[in-house]
């Protein structure tokens, strides 16, 4: 029996070009000291130099640059997992994982949200 090999093409996030990272997600959430869950996620951004003006900026590079790891969908529309390096001012440039979503009937993909990998998550 012959062996057949299946390549899968890797998926980039449709419409990345137009990739949305609402101000009040990056002020109001991810950079925030006072927001409860996202306060851990201001400190470690912090830490790589990041500001309102700079991370929305590296988010979407992020979400142009790296493969789709993995797609949900639901009634409502689809959930789109990326993962690699995030790009920093200093080069550090930490693994991390960023969800985006596209609303049935759109074709704009919106940060949902960004959380840090560890090596053995990758």
């Amino acid at each position: 029996m012959q062996e057949i090999s299946l390549r899968i093409r890797p998926v980039k996030l449709p419409g990345s070009e137009k990739a949305v990272v609402a101000e009040r997600k990056i002020s109001g959430y991810l950079l925030s000291l006072r927001h409860p869950t996202g306060r851990n996620k201001a400190l470690w951004l912090t830490e790589y130099g990041f500001t309102p003006e700079t991370l929305g900026e590296a988010l979407r590079h992020h979400a142009a640059a790296h493969d789709v790891a993995r797609i949900e969908e639901s009634p409502f529309g689809k959930r789109f997992v990326i993962e690699g390096t995030l790009v920093t001012l200093d080069g550090r440039n930490p693994s991390v994982r960023s969800i985006w979503f596209i609303e049935t009937g759109d074709d704009v993909p919106r940060l949902v949200t960004l959380y840090p990998l560890r090596r053995s998550d990758t």
